[in-house]
């Protein structure tokens, strides 16, 4: 029987435990991408708080992604170093790191320099050449810098999110029409990073649904994991559209996602990780050990305790403190608001 506290080896990666940091939105890195100081110390915090494993908030891919203010990124090489600073931080605990490599929106430049979103309807095929060759190469930089492994973000209606979807992507041509045609950017990611790094160990985010109508259902979800199974993807983690669900209560509405992940599970061969709620030891330990699920993630709980998954592997705490009010999100980097 799987045990929520056992060290767990996969391909080119060891996590600890079962319990795992889900990439979480802390928005101050510095105008180009580069991670501040109070970054380094947030990433510190959590590698001192025993987790199997961290995967960053989200990195961008690109220079010219405006989608959200405060991103980090790995669109360049001058960035490398600063990444390979946050990973010897977190090695130095034992704790190894994913970076989450994702795209906002795609932004094509005007003749009078400023800059405009295209939707993915709107995209040339040669600038989805372009998008694909980003994720690529900001793989081929977060093996330099050393990460453990790299997590391709195509949840949460980001672009990768919207372009596997039915409800954005009306386009006629061999990237929409169809499942196959809209999963084919994703497959030409992960085949690349696969064929361009020999050290990481490369996972995804996935939508269980995108909870709107004409959007991805669980069947899309599951035939677009078996597609990134074939591409030569090492795992899943599964999430959906209108995360963050407020107000959860301990044993009875923690881990939402869990009737898709366990769906995702049985379907294919890799190993699944599924967010969405978690606040007991006890909600955490019956997944894994009564479903297929490999791995759980959590977000909002660590923003309250870091070091919340040491104290449950310690006995001292079975129940998180987090009450989910979400207040998190209009407080500078995420902070808990109850934390002093």
């Amino acid at each position: 029987m799987k045990q929520l506290f056992e060290e767990v080896n996969l391909n080119h990666i060891t996590f600890r435990n079962r319990i795992l940091r889900s990439a979480t939105w802390e928005g101050i890195a510095t105008p180009d991408g580069g991670i501040t100081e109070v970054g380094y110390k947030i990433y510190e915090e959590l590698a001192k708080g025993q987790l199997g494993g961290i995967i960053t908030g989200f990195t961008s891919v690109a220079d010219n992604d405006f989608y959200m203010d405060g991103m980090m990124r790995l669109s360049r090489d001058e960035l490398i170093d600063q990444h390979a600073k946050l990973v010897k931080l977190l090695h130095k605990e034992n704790t190894p790191v994913i970076t989450q490599l994702a795209l906002g929106g795609y932004y094509r430049q005007k003749v009078n320099g400023s800059f405009k979103e295209v939707t993915v309807n709107d995209l040339t095929e040669n600038e989805i050449e372009e998008i694909i060759q980003k994720f690529i190469h900001a793989a081929i930089r977060a093996e330099k810098a050393g990460y453990d492994g790299v997590q391709i973000h195509i949840a949460h209606f980001f672009f990768l999110s919207r372009f596997v979807s039915p409800a954005v992507n009306q386009r006629t041509d061999m990237y929409g029409g169809n499942n196959e045609n809209r999963f084919r950017i994703v497959k030409a990611i992960v085949e690349g990073i696969k064929a361009q790094t020999k050290k990481l160990h490369v996972t995804a985010k996935i939508n269980a649904s995108d909870f709107i109508p004409g959007g991805l259902e669980i069947e899309d979800s599951i035939e677009l994991s078996k597609t990134l199974v074939a591409s030569g993807i090492d795992s899943i983690e599964v999430s959906g559209n209108g995360t963050s669900v407020s107000h959860i209560r301990t044993g009875r509405n923690e881990g939402y996602f869990v009737p898709y992940a366990q769906q995702i599970a049985n379907a294919v061969p890799v190993p699944i990780i599924v967010v969405g709620g978690f606040r007991s030891k006890d909600m955490m330990e019956s997944v894994i050990q009564t479903t297929n699920i490999d791995f759980v993630s959590i977000s909002r709980p660590l923003l309250r305790e870091p070091d919340w998954v040491k104290q449950l592997a310690e006995g001292v705490s079975t129940i998180s403190k987090c009450i989910s009010c979400n207040a998190c999100y209009n407080s500078p980097s995420h902070r808990c608001v109850f934390r002093k």
